[in-house]
């Protein structure tokens, strides 16, 4: 289990209220309400910078069938993967940071600006049955978050494989035994995991903002219904502006 700074309970109750949806219900999801942040994925990096906000490019993520997975990677690397889907490529992964934390994290499928978003979910999800304040996200006990290919998860299992054979133990710990090291050449932020080197498939894997939640995870959309982007909020900042703390004075 990875461990953070202690967060204030000022913090807390700030990241919470920046992705709690306002309303939500069977006539159907109000996604401006459910997140502030969406026009990230569409800001120039100049335009972010004036909002005191850093995008970092991190690099491609290949998904050899198109079908995404997006989780906790300590946790749920097995998580089906989003009804929607693909087609198999390398696409760029980008993060957003505020306040010396990732604040949202965005994997660019087609250029263009969202015209309208919708909320990503999984197989046996159905937004229709959402009430009240009531979301779809994904959990996250690890710290991490992570954009990855549905068929990936073969390649951790076999990296898995790997170590118990050179530790001579079936006792593995997937962080501690592997992405540590990686994990603490960027700072513990990000890393663009290959699991197998020289097999097509890794993971783009970043630091969940807040840490421990759920977070949401939301296609943009052009005006045919292509998706755009698919973009995950960790609630940091709200309006897409980085200037000033959600909550502060």
């Amino acid at each position: 289990m990875r461990t953070w700074p202690m967060r204030t309970l000022r913090g807390l109750l700030c990241a919470v209220a920046a992705w709690m949806p306002v309303s939500a219900g069977a006539a159907g999801l109000d996604i401006s309400k459910l997140s502030s942040n969406l026009d990230l994925a569409s800001l120039s990096d100049a335009d972010l910078a004036a909002r005191s906000i850093t995008v970092f490019h991190m690099g491609k993520v290949e998904l050899t069938s198109g079908r995404i997975v997006a989780t906790d990677p300590l946790v749920g690397p097995d998580r089906p993967a989003l009804m929607r889907t693909v087609v198999p490529g390398d696409y760029p992964v980008a993060l957003y940071q505020a306040f010396g934390r990732i604040a949202a994290a965005s994997l660019r499928v087609a250029e263009g600006k969202p015209v309208r978003w919708e909320l990503a979910v999984i197989p046996g999800q159905d937004i229709n049955a959402l009430k009240g304040d009531e979301f779809f996200g994904y959990p996250v006990d690890a710290g991490l978050g992570s954009y990855m290919d549905a068929d990936t998860y073969g390649l951790i299992q076999e990296r898995e494989q790997q170590v118990r054979i050179e530790k001579a133990s079936a006792d593995i710990n997937y962080y501690d035994d592997v992405l540590e090291r990686e994990l603490s050449a960027n700072n513990d932020n990000y890393v663009m995991h290959r699991p197998i080197s020289g097999k097509r498939g890794n993971v783009a894997i970043f630091w969940s903002g807040w840490g421990d939640g759920s977070y949401p995870v939301f296609w943009g959309l052009d005006a045919n219904g292509r998706p755009l982007v698919l973009f995950t909020d960790f609630g940091v900042t709200e309006n897409a502006d980085g200037r000033h703390e959600p909550g502060g004075e």
